[in-house]
């Protein structure tokens, strides 16, 4: 069965996105959506994106990465799948949509960027010198001084599958502090690959920043994608709070497809 898809992306963290309101697309089929992501036999993309109806919100956003599997929340999916639901005319310049970690809100701004509430962080681990946390997705962050020479895959992959993480897996954020702003690799577990931005990983980032170097609220965070992403935050105690994310999510083109 042939149906329309759009390709979306965020700072090049891209997307298949799919408006399944009418719930044909089989989103029990893993391998499915694992050749739509295959960037040699498919469409290609880091992850597929459902959009469909929810009572109570505009819309539900339901993120499958590139290996086929259900996943976590996803930042820079979100920004693509609100501008998405504004093209398809469901919402005009603010929403409220569901995600598997819960409600978001989101608006798009004069210039076309789209601002997404993230979900409160109320634990920030601290491992040695580096940090776990949970941004909708679970995020290492490791500082280093020189992202030059890094082997992204290979240094992320061996954290990813160390005896801590193997068995549900984590993101890994590889941050250089560069002045007022963050430099930031990410290894997407899911994709299991680095790819040219994350928007949860970001948002990781910026909070391990404001604790580790006292940043504040707006980071900047540049990543491969090369768009800058704004991360914005308020602290409540140790709890990190209205949190968003802020950045461009751009339609590159769209088509039909065999989803059958």
């Amino acid at each position: 069965m042939d149906t329309e898809f759009y390709k979306y992306h965020g700072a090049g963290n891209d997307f298949v996105l799919i408006d399944n309101r009418n719930l044909i697309f089989p989103a029990d089929n893993i391998s499915r959506i694992e050749w739509l992501c295959s960037r040699r036999f498919g469409i290609g993309a880091d992850g597929l994106m459902l959009l469909q109806n929810s009572e109570g919100f505009d819309f539900e956003m339901r993120y499958f990465n590139s290996d086929g599997r259900e996943a976590s929340m996803c930042g820079n999916g979100g920004r693509c799948i609100v501008a998405f639901a504004r093209q398809l005319g469901i919402i005009k310049n603010e929403t409220c949509f569901l995600a598997v970690d819960g409600p978001h809100r989101a608006a798009v701004e004069e210039n076309g960027d789209i601002n997404l509430q993230m979900s409160d962080v109320n634990r920030i681990e601290i491992i040695g010198d580096n940090y776990f946390l949970d941004t909708g997705s679970p995020h290492f962050v490791c500082f280093l001084d020189n992202l030059d020479n890094l082997n992204v895959y290979t240094e992320g992959r061996a954290i990813r599958y160390n005896s801590r993480f193997k068995e549900t897996g984590t993101n890994v954020n590889f941050v250089k502090q560069e002045g007022e702003h963050l430099t930031v690799y990410t290894y997407e577990r899911g994709v299991e690959a680095e790819t040219l931005s994350c928007g949860t990983g970001s948002a990781a980032s910026a909070l391990a920043a404001a604790v580790a170097y006292g940043f504040a609220s707006p980071v900047k965070v540049y990543t491969h994608g090369g768009d800058a992403l704004e991360i914005g935050l308020a602290w409540r105690g140790s709890s990190a709070t209205e949190l968003t994310l802020t950045g461009p999510a751009v339609r590159a083109y769209g088509g039909r497809v065999d989803i059958g």
